[in-house]
């Protein structure tokens, strides 16, 4: 049995524990039959004493040596109607070293005593002194050596020990058992299950069934289930996905190509002589151009094949006017929107100064069509700063806020775009991005006076 696993543990454990109880229990035990040893020293002493008063003098002088040896004393006294007399005696070999009061003692006192007892090797003389039983005088007093004593009590403890210690197998093994059956084959069931799962998580086969009898067990069961079941649904969906990406990413791809052939013959519907088509090939025009950008948006989408950034320390105001000039010339000349730089002109940061265009290229273009899809005129800001743990961009406009929708799916694919005809991609490849950079990208507000969002990022990668 190995101590490394739950079952070795909890045998050593229980038996460790058993042990420890028995040794608390062992002093006491000592010291009960310490007192035991004493008291019936005490009556086999008041015994002899009785059988040699009860005899006439001429026997009393052949009988008190047997006497003694029988009782295991040297000598007794009796105390009765208050005379003090010495019944039985004998030569005593040595100094009376302790005496011993059993009509006074405590349990504390008794039980160092008993411990003294075992820890003194020395064949000591000790005086001992009792009440008589049957209320047979008013005390009785003998000296007796400590050896017999000592020895007796080492025999009594460790025929104590060995029980404690068979008790001790005897419990580990069956509690070791009932373990087993109760505890460790539920729990090998549920790592058996785990294991199975973790070779094949889109099998539903292998997802556990809760019958664990012990509540604990069946609760982690009910939950290592449930979590399962989400985990391969959250597989086959993914799979799911990823099939319909591929075909989608096909379908794009073929699309595109269709498309760019019809855009070269939109280009020349424009120089139609008839009017109609004049006006309409503009239209046209627009259109296979959006259906294009959304393949190729799809496409790029589809490979998430971002590259890692490459830092370097470059000027924000710099990348921030360069971007102001590309928005406002896409704006047009109707000047519905205004871009606003709040950006120090020594602001110097670290980052991959390509991915950062693209970052507020698409946070400043979304603001843009924002105002425009109002008709109204708006303020688009961009403002920067710089703090002991890094950069901070705050892109803010005035437009008319993001509907629940959007907000609720903002930086998935595909989901939260506000603008008919988006795809939803822009805020997803800005937040990648920037997590590229170890920063992130949080809506700060967004309500009926404009939207505003923040990107931090660290000093170091």
């Amino acid at each position: 049995m190995r101590l490394n696993t739950i079952s070795g543990r909890f045998a050593a454990l229980t038996i460790i524990f058993v042990v420890m109880a028995e040794l608390f229990i062992l002093l006491p035990a000592l010291a009960g039959f310490r007192l035991d040893y004493l008291e019936s020293r005490l009556e086999r002493a008041q015994i002899a004493s009785l059988a040699l008063l009860a005899t006439d003098e001429s026997l009393a002088s052949d009988l008190e040596s047997e006497l003694l040896q029988n009782a295991g004393v040297f000598n007794v006294v009796l105390r009765r109607d208050d005379v003090r007399q010495l019944v039985l005696s004998s030569t005593i070999p040595g100094p009376v070293t302790a005496t011993y009061d059993l009509r006074d003692e405590d349990v504390a006192q008794t039980i160092d005593d008993a411990v003294g007892t075992l820890l003194n090797r020395k064949d000591e003389v000790v005086r001992v002194i009792g009440s008589p039983v049957n209320q047979a005088g008013q005390l009785i007093e003998i000296t007796m050596p400590t050896m017999p004593l000592r020895i007796a009590m080492l025999d009594y403890g460790l025929r104590l020990l060995l029980v404690s210690a068979a008790f001790s197998i005897l419990t580990a093994v069956l509690l070791n058992l009932a373990a087993q059956r109760l505890i460790l084959v539920p729990i090998r069931r549920v790592i058996t299950h785990m294991t199975g799962y973790a070779g094949a998580p889109e099998d539903p086969r292998h997802i556990i069934r809760p019958n664990a009898r012990l509540a604990e067990l069946r609760d982690a069961e009910t939950a290592l289930e449930a979590m399962q079941k989400t985990v391969t649904s959250s597989l086959k969906q993914k799979e799911r996905m990823a099939q319909l990406g591929e075909a989608v990413a096909k379908i794009s791809h073929d699309l595109r190509n269709i498309l760019t052939t019809a855009q070269i013959f939109a280009d020349r519907l424009e120089e139609s002589a008839d009017p109609k088509v004049t006006r309409a090939a503009p239209k046209l025009l627009n259109s296979i151009t959006r259906a294009v950008t959304l393949c190729e948006t799809t496409l790029a989408f589809g490979k998430a094949e971002e590259p890692a950034p490459t830092l370097s320390r470059f000027n924000l105001a710099q990348l921030v006017a360069e971007l102001v000039e590309a928005e406002t010339l896409a704006a047009g000349a109707a000047g519905h929107v205004e871009f606003l730089s709040d950006i120090p002109a020594s602001l110097t940061i670290r980052a991959d100064r390509d991915q950062l265009y693209r970052v507020l290229s698409n946070l400043a273009r979304n603001a843009r069509q924002a105002i425009e899809g109002t008709g109204e005129g708006g303020t688009v800001e961009i403002g920067a700063g710089e703090t002991d743990q890094g950069w901070w961009i705050r892109v803010g406009d005035t437009g008319p806020g993001l509907p629940d929708k959007a907000r609720e799916y903002l930086f998935k694919p595909f989901s939260g775009s506000q603008r008919k005809g988006g795809t939803g991609l822009g805020l997803t490849i800005a937040a990648d991005l920037i997590r590229g950079h170890g920063g992130q990208v949080d809506l700060v507000r967004s309500d009926e006076q404009g939207s505003e969002f923040m990107i931090h990022l660290p000093r170091a990668l």
